[in-house]
């Protein structure tokens, strides 16, 4: 029987073992603490959860990083996540201490994607878009991001329009030439402005390229060549940080020519000329005297910070390069700011305001013209005689007159003056305002302003280039400005179990741009360069010129996605510009895209080896609106003329109008696949893309001469071409532990581009040569044939002596042993111009290709980053012109045929025209090891004993190795690709470009 008192006995007995067990608890229970930090720059990430693994108890850091946790047992596991970051698992081990490294995600599927006017989540993206992070554009120093984007993404293709020229302007397009007259350059929007110019690459906290229609026909119009999406970045919550940012790069050039020396030069020209006498005792290494080592210096001091309710950023740098060509060089001083602030839980307020000034010391390259006294420098140092020194034995500078006369280079070089000073500014100001839980309405006010001077003078100590004329000074302004304005609704709702994204928009824009330019010769001085031109006896004709556009859109899409399985995306944009004629001002521009997320189905939910797997597909239009302004209206040009026996102004037709010259329109299909595997260990996206641009913007010379135009060429919508590939990126994790990892990315990417419709299905020949060649063809547009092939005479070989082999001619008419062999075409026995001009050689690439290896040990990281091209061919104007006999050669004239030389593909030594043939196209593939860089992250707790957040020293090589058969500077050219339509047609070509350059960089990075 159980009393009450048996019970008082039992409770106290129960109520010790009670007590005694949770003594034992306490006396096992510990504290943890610990700072957690990114291991991409060492900074403390607040909200981190830190979770006892297998139990509820967790802990979360603070804005410093730091957090305490308690356990219970030597044996627990602390879990930590971040999102965006890898997780961690990590076992106590009777440690109280346990600072945490994290490391980025790449390849985390809820990473957040900016697309127009708003973001998606990256499984959530239907269109094609390549995401490049921060650290990748920062890998080496560059003046402007877009040169850090060569190789990061599939289809993306990077070229400088003048090799490591300081300063010079970088191209950038996506999938291919979408057109034949009008820029094929992508879009770049800045923050939200459309049009921007691309920002400092330490201030870029992302980037996206957009490729397929789906993803850019929201910019409609203008989406015709890609987007490229750049948010710069901007202040957190929390303490504030301080950053310097310090790289110094040591620069030289890749490649020199190989020429003759001076004896070599002078049994070259005894060959060519028996009475040929050495002309001084000089052995001039011209390329020696105008190349040198060059430097390059970037120094950023950034700070952020802020609260719940406004945050900031703002940096300032400063860019120096100094060229390896002397007398070039390039200065640059930037700012850049950015404020948010959280007004009222409804209300958000931005801006952002981003200025540069910048001077470039230019020298003369990539001339037009290279006839008496011209010239640029490098073609100039290539062709200048090695038996002549720098001066005159009376101490002027030296010309050379073994055939047309030059001035030397040197000379060129160091005296010319050529100045470009430029101002820019933009700001951009946002609100952005929650109309209810669902809808959220944002407007957006932007200006830019760029300023642009550039002086140019030619003294008169250049006897050759402006001794007659007593000195040339030009000098030429402008001005553009641009105003933005656009407003626009977000409704985001979910509905059962799908979730629906809406948005409607308005928009507008207005560019302006102010010209003008003077110029004057016959100067008493050259002390005042191009400063004083009312000083000299010949005033040039002035020019001036004011040109405004327009474009008004309106633009709405939908997303919708079912179930996290099944999504769509419609887009359209209906834009009106002021380019186009009175009948034509506006298009529409609509895209559909479709998603499946086939690893969501239940069927592949917990498969172990598919992690992700998403179907994407794709159609639309987009326009190119980059024609020059006023085209479509009749115009008139001034001329003067003589009313008895007096000049006057006058004017005279110029063109007819065209009230229905339209968009050039491109219609995309774009197929993708996105597979991760093994937990996303390997992450592999492909997309098959189909692009006709129709309605393409041609000149039709078919007016008659009696209609009494100056202008024959009349512009109208008759043509089309067609690009087509593959774009194939992968991302390995292929090691992952706590002191090793190891990842590779690499992308690749095919383009296949064919001209489909001309006018009257009629050839379209260009020329892009010096005009000093007097050749008129170098290359062509043929229905049926890629965009820019060259056109010219198919090298079969040297002419042996005899009958001559059956299908060949020699140009010369009664041709002799040593003398060039071409196809004979028509089959006449000779060769002219009219008939016997083929293809012979296609400058585009046919892949591309970007490999990145990644590693890092403990503190220490390194990145090894190879970038290729390959199938492209080259025509080198430079080997034309060194092999004509009238100037200085390679050394491959010291294989020329002789007649005890006769096994050899080079013709005998002789005085020669500048002909295009295949002898000078050559294959231009290239792989080249773009960046190596070697890093070291001092320990945390070391730098917070030197009052900071994080010490970086890192050390770099850039373009060290390049693999090539191309025998030029470098495989990289660009000779005459400036322009709309030059840098469509005019590939391929290599003339005087400025000098790529290598360099081993040393940077430091330090955070407060």
């Amino acid at each position: 029987m159980i009393t009450n008192k048996k019970i008082k006995v039992f409770s106290r007995y129960l109520l010790g073992i009670f007590i005694l067990i949770g003594a034992y608890a306490n006396a096992q229970e510990k504290s943890i603490s610990g700072k957690v930090i990114s291991s991409e720059d060492n900074m403390p990430l607040p909200g981190v959860n830190i979770l006892v693994k297998g139990t509820s108890n967790g802990a979360a850091t603070d804005f410093d990083g730091n957090y305490t946790i308690k356990v219970n047992t030597e044996n627990a596991v602390l879990v930590f996540t971040y999102v965006g970051f890898e997780s961690r698992e990590i076992p106590v081990k009777g440690l109280k201490k346990i600072d945490v490294t994290l490391k980025i995600d790449s390849n985390n599927l809820d990473e957040v994607v900016v697309v127009g006017y708003g973001s998606r989540k990256k499984s959530d993206i239907t269109g094609s878009v390549s995401s490049v992070k921060s650290e990748e554009l920062n890998a080496f120093p560059v003046l402007d991001a877009e040169q850090a984007l060569q190789g990061r993404a599939a289809g993306v293709a990077v070229q400088s329009n003048n090799g490591g020229e300081p300063g010079a302007p970088i191209s950038v397009k996506i999938r291919g030439n979408t057109s034949i007259g009008a820029s094929s350059s992508a879009l770049i929007v800045v923050d939200g402005f459309v049009g921007a110019s691309m920002p400092q690459a330490n201030d870029i906290e992302s980037l996206e390229v957009l490729k397929d229609a789906s993803a850019t026909a929201i910019y409609g119009s203008r989406g015709a060549n890609g987007v490229i999406l750049v948010t710069t970045k901007k202040g957190k919550s929390g303490r504030l940080s301080v950053e310097i940012n310090s790289t110094y790069s040591a620069q030289t050039t890749t490649d020199r020519l190989d020429l003759l020396d001076a004896d070599q030069f002078t049994a070259y020209q005894k060959a060519l000329n028996p009475a040929f006498v050495q002309r001084t005792t000089s052995n001039t290494d011209w390329q020696d005297l105008l190349l040198k080592a060059g430097n390059t210096s970037n120094h950023q001091l950034s700070f952020s910070g802020g609260t719940d309710k406004i945050n900031f950023y703002a940096s300032g740098t400063y860019f120096n390069q100094e060229g390896v060509v002397i007398n070039s060089g390039f200065q640059r001083t930037s700012f850049l700011s950015n404020i948010d602030a959280q007004v009222t839980d409804k209300l958000k307020l931005g801006f952002n305001a981003f200025g540069s000034r910048s001077n470039k010391d230019g020298i003369s390259t990539q001339a037009d013209t290279g006839g008496r006294g011209t010239g640029d420098v490098m073609s100039l140092g290539f062709r200048f005689s090695p038996d002549l020194g720098l001066f005159e034995a009376n101490g002027d500078n030296s010309q050379d007159f073994l055939r047309d006369g030059i001035d030397n280079p040197v000379a060129v070089a160091k005296e010319s003056v050529d100045e470009t000073k430029s101002d820019d500014f933009r700001a951009n100001f946002y609100a952005n305002y929650d109309i209810s839980k669902s809808l959220t309405f944002k407007t957006t006010f932007g200006f830019s302003s760029s300023n642009e001077t550039r002086g140019i003078y030619r003294p008169s100590t250049l006897v050759l280039t402006a001794g007659a004329q007593g000195g040339i000074g030009e000098i030429a302004n402008a001005k553009r400005t641009s105003v933005l304005s656009e407003n626009y609704l977000t409704y985001n709702k979910e509905i059962g179990k799908g979730n629906l994204t809406l948005l409607a928009g308005y928009s507008y824009q207005k560019n302006t741009t102010e010209r003008f330019s003077a110029g004057a010769q016959g100067f008493t001085s050259d002390s005042f360069s191009y400063y004083n031109l009312g000083d000299g006896s010949v005033q040039l004709i002035p020019g001036s010129s004011l040109v405004e556009t327009e474009i008004l859109s309106q633009f709405g899409r939908l997303n919708y996605d079912f179930d996290d399985k099944y999504l769509i995306t419609a887009t359209l944009r209906r834009d009106g510009a002021s380019n186009f004629a009175a009948n034509e001002k506006y298009a529409y521009f609509p895209s559909g895209a479709l998603g499946w997320k086939v690893s969501n189905e239940d069927f592949l939910k917990d498969n172990s080896t598919i992690s992700n797997l998403k179907l994407r597909a794709s159609y639309g239009v987009t326009g190119n609106p980059s024609i020059a302004p006023y085209q479509s209206l009749a115009s008139f040009e001034s001329i003067y003329t003589a009313v008895g026996g007096q000049t006057v102004n006058s004017v005279v037709p110029n063109q007819q109008s065209n009230p229905d010259l339209k968009w050039e329109s491109s219609y995309q299909t774009n197929f993708g696949i996105d597979l991760g595997l093994f937990n996303s260990r390997i992450s592999l996206s492909v997309d098959y893309y189909n692009i006709d641009t129709k309605d393409l913007i041609l000149g039709d010379t078919g007016q008659p001469e009696y209609f009494g135009f100056l202008n024959n060429q009349s512009l109208k919508n008759i043509g089309e071409i067609n690009n087509k590939g593959f774009e194939v990126s992968i991302s390995t994790r292929n090691i992952s532990n706590d002191n090793f990892t190891w990842k590779t990315d690499l992308n690749w990417s095919r383009n296949r581009n064919k001209v489909v419709k001309l006018i009257g299905g009629d050839d379209v020949i260009f020329d892009a040569s010096p005009g000093h060649f007097t050749r008129d063809q170098t290359h062509i547009l043929r229905e049926g044939e890629a965009v820019g092939v060259f056109w010219g005479y198919e090298y079969q070989g040297v002419y042996q002596g005899g009958a001559l082999p059956a299908g060949t001619a020699t140009l010369a008419t009664t041709p002799v042993a040593g003398d060039e062999l071409f196809t004979d075409i028509d089959g006449n026995g000779r060769i002219t111009a009219a008939d016997d001009r083929k293809i012979i050689g296609d400058p585009n690439q046919d892949w591309i290709l970007g490999v990145t290896n990644s590693f890092t040990y403990k503190n220490f990281d390194l990145n090894v980053f190879f970038q290729g091209a390959f199938g492209g061919d080259i025509m080198s104007l430079t080997h034309i012109e060194l092999a004509n006999g009238n100037s200085n050669s390679t050394t491959e004239v010291l294989r020329a045929w002789t007649p005890t030389n006769t096994n050899t593909n080079v013709p005998r030594a002789a005085i020669r025209a500048n002909d295009i043939t295949s002898r000078f196209v050559y294959d231009g593939s290239y792989i080249r090891l773009k960046n190596i860089a070697l890093g070291y992250n001092l320990p945390s707790n070391l730098a917070e004993k030197l009052g900071m957040d994080k010490i970086r020293f890192s050390v770099s090589g850039q373009n060290l190795l390049t693999f090539t058969d191309y025998p030029g500077l470098d495989p990289e050219v660009s000779y005459r690709a400036s322009g709309a339509q030059n840098s469509n047609v005019n590939q391929g070509f290599d003339y005087g470009n400025y000098p790529t350059v290598k360099s081993v960089s040393f940077n430091v990075n330090l955070k407060f």
